[in-house]
Order: C-alpha cells, then sequence, then structure tokens
C-alpha cells in the first residue's frame, strides 16, 4: 500500500513537515529508470514531485548532462513562447565543458538547480561518494553562476534513503517530478505532447531533456507549451512553485 504525505513548503531553502493531513490509496509512480524512486517516512526527507496548488501553475524543468547542440534551440522556443520561469538541472561536468551555455541559461533569467558531477546513479555509491559529488558540484556551479543552487536532481533521477540523507545534511531539496516527457527516449513529437500534456493538474513538475539525446524536444515542446498555455496554465521555477505551497510526497513500497 502507498501512503500520500502532505507537506508545507516555508521559505526557499527548507520545507518542515507539519504533519500528515489524510491517508490515501495511490497507485505507484512510474518513471523511466528501473529504480522507484523513494520517499522517506514522516520526519525524514523527502523528495518533491508536485505541489498542490490554487494556482494553475507549472515548474517546467530540464535536465542537462551532455551536448551542445539541443540547449539554444530550446532557449529560443522559450524565448518566442513568452516562457520567463524555467529550472534547469545542470549536471557541473557539462558546466564546466559549456560555461557559455551556462551564462546564457541565466542571462535569460532562468533558475539553476544541480544535477550533481558526475551523471551516473547515486543509488549504487557509498554514501561518502554521494557527499562529495554533490559538494563539488556545489562548489562547481556556485563559481560559474555567482549563486549557490539549493534543488538537486539527482542524475538519473535515481536516489534513495541515503540519497535523500546526504542531500538534507548539504542543505539541498530532492526534486523530481509528477509529469514525465520521455523526450530522451525520442518517441515521436506526438507522443512528448501527449506525455506532458496529458492528466496535467495545478502544481505538478514536468521533466523534459536539454541533453544532445533528446533530439525531439525542441520540436515538441512549443506544441506542449501552446496546448497548456489554453488550458489555462503559466510556467514557474520550482522555487516559485513551493514558496508558500504544499509539497506532496510518496512513500512507495
Amino acid at each position: 500500500m502507498n501512503f500520500i504525505w502532505v507537506w508545507h513548503a516555508k521559505m526557499l531553502k527548507r520545507y518542515m513537515i507539519i504533519g500528515i493531513a489524510a491517508f490515501f490509496t495511490a497507485g505507484i509512480l512510474y518513471v523511466e529508470s528501473p529504480l522507484l524512486p523513494v520517499f522517506s517516512p514522516e520526519g525524514e526527507p523527502a523528495a518533491i514531485h508536485r505541489v498542490n496548488a490554487e494556482r494553475p501553475e507549472l515548474a517546467l524543468t530540464f535536465d542537462i548532462s551532455w551536448g551542445e547542440e539541443q540547449l539554444n534551440p530550446i532557449l529560443d522556443i522559450l524565448a518566442e513562447e513568452n516562457v520567463d520561469e524555467a529550472t534547469f538541472f545542470v549536471s557541473a561536468a557539462w558546466a564546466e565543458r559549456h560555461p557559455e551555455l551556462l551564462n546564457k541559461i541565466t542571462e535569460a533569467g532562468y533558475e539553476i538547480g544541480s544535477h550533481g558531477y558526475r551523471h551516473e546513479h547515486y543509488t549504487r555509491w557509498e554514501e561518502e561518494a554521494i557527499k562529495k559529488d554533490i559538494q563539488k558540484a556545489h562548489q562547481i556551479l556556485s563559481e560559474l553562476t555567482e549563486e549557490a543552487p539549493q534543488l538537486l536532481r539527482p542524475p538519473n533521477g535515481s536516489f534513495d534513503e541515503r540519497v535523500l540523507n546526504v542531500a538534507e545534511s548539504l542543505n539541498y531539496d530532492v526534486i523530481h517530478w509528477s509529469i514525465h516527457s520521455h523526450d530522451w527516449e525520442n518517441p515521436g513529437v506526438e507522443a512528448i505532447v501527449e506525455n506532458t500534456t496529458t492528466n496535467v493538474e495545478n502544481g505538478d513538475i514536468l521533466l523534459f531533456h536539454a541533453s544532445d539525446s533528446a533530439k525531439q524536444t525542441a520540436e515538441a515542446l512549443p506544441i506542449a507549451l501552446d496546448k497548456l498555455k489554453k488550458e489555462g496554465f503559466s510556467f514557474v521555477t520550482v522555487s516559485q512553485l513551493l514558496t508558500g505551497a504544499e509539497v506532496k510526497a510518496e512513500e512507495i513500497n
């Protein structure tokens, strides 16, 4: 049985749990990775995959870990679509190789989150290695952007209780997603649009990729954005979505 806990988000850095509001039966959350996300019990760190939002706002997020060809078209589309708020989870190793591209993201005013340094599954590492990778990424991204990231999306989206505990000890909030484009699989433009515009609710966190492996994202993105805007949704950063909202987490057994 799965249980859903509702958390109250305070400020941008930390979100303190205020108690279990109710227990509901929920379906298992499926993700691209064979590793299902593990959410901790009450009082323990948890990953955030959506919020309970009254306003029709969505957090638009992009992961990038390699390549230099797909980012510019995506940034151009966001500008053309007047999307001023989005969050890019950036691999620090990629940022080291492409500081000029990282600068384009920050110059456009988009939020930078950490995607770690080495793009490998943290769940396969010892805790000390996880800590060192997050710290190394933190130092690099802080130096390159002149602002310390506060949000972490672990590489490959894989995490467990150990990863959550390490992230909390380093003052990071782990951000997952509730709507997955599956664009990295290149399933076709229509499929990406369908994946990101079906059963979308206020407070969802949408996952796209800006790495070169996602070759159809730039073509699908304007279609999906237009459809979501016609349905009344607007786009904010993850931090904006979390501020003053109730954060929803699930335990998956």
